[in-house]
């Protein structure tokens, strides 16, 4: 899927924390600067994140969960195997206290699943910077990465072009199209369109395609920023990536799934609502 980069924004609120990290007054004078015999007058430090430590990766998602985005699992015979599947692996780490992370892996009869959950404890070191304003930059570098495409237009947002008008006018005032005439009929018609044909690609599109409401998009909805990515790859591993910022910590969801043969396409639908439903548990297990 080539991507249009959708950056401009982004870019300007990441230049502008960037820039209030950096930035201080030249001045050398004014009212406070320190008098002899005083003392310096300092401004107020910023203010820490709200989180001090991070949860258990590894705990942090339930066997229900689990069974939804990695079926394998329950596929597995042997009970000893699939506790633990259900484990999982932590992540290499050398500070437990700001950054933690766990891997699952399960192989079932049509795919093999992978999922990733990784959580970033932002602290900074700068009085003048917040640990949340911190933990944003972390997040916008993120999301830029992940190159979004830009939001599509909606019809009303188009403007009428002038060949559009004098279609319409001499639709109306000109001879029908005869009802007979089945090419005409079938190229107006989308049900016709192998592309969109359901028995084809539940979907619609190119087969294999993303739909435009799945497209890779931010997401209102999931902690204090999100974004949700979606990459097709041509062996046909789909993988999406939810990004969600709350307070300093910044959580990472990775799941992606390789389907057994080439002719199956992983459904962007499905994953995209495990993946979504997992990081909004994760939300909440934050607020609590």
């Amino acid at each position: 899927m080539q991507r249009k980069a959708y950056v401009p924004g982004v870019a300007a609120l990441l230049a502008a924390l960037l820039a209030g990290c950096t930035g201080g007054s030249s001045d050398g004078g004014g009212q406070d600067d320190p008098k002899p015999g005083g003392t310096t007058s300092t401004a107020a430090a910023a203010q820490p994140g709200k989180y001090r430590t991070l949860p258990e990766p590894c705990g942090a998602v339930s066997h229900s969960t689990l069974d939804s985005l990695l079926p394998g699992i329950e596929q597995l015979t042997d009970e000893e195997q699939r506790e633990r599947a259900y484990e999982g692996t932590a992540t290499v780490t050398y500070d437990t206290d700001r950054k933690v992370g766990c891997r699952w892996k399960a192989e079932s009869a049509t795919a093999t699943d992978h999922l990733l959950v990784d959580f970033e404890r932002v602290v900074s070191y700068d009085n003048t910077v917040s640990d949340d304003d911190r933990a944003e930059e972390i997040y916008l570098k993120k999301e830029v990465a992940a190159d979004l495409p830009a939001p599509a237009a909606s019809p009303s947002d188009s403007p009428e072009t002038p060949d559009s008008s004098k279609s319409s006018e001499s639709s109306g005032s000109g001879s029908t199209p005869d009802a007979g005439d089945s090419s005409s009929s079938a190229d107006a018609d989308p049900s016709t369109d192998p592309s969109t044909d359901p028995s084809t690609n539940p979907s619609g599109g190119a087969p294999g395609s993303t739909p435009s409401a799945l497209q890779p998009r931010t997401l209102e909805d999931l902690g204090n920023t999100a974004f949700l990515d979606d990459a097709l790859n041509d062996s046909k591993q789909r993988t999406v990536t939810v990004v969600f910022r709350t307070s300093n910590v910044v959580v990472t969801i990775q799941y992606d799934e390789q389907p057994a043969t080439t002719t199956d396409v992983p459904s962007s639908q499905d994953m995209q609502d495990r993946a979504r439903k997992l990081a909004g548990q994760l939300a909440e297990s934050f607020s609590d």
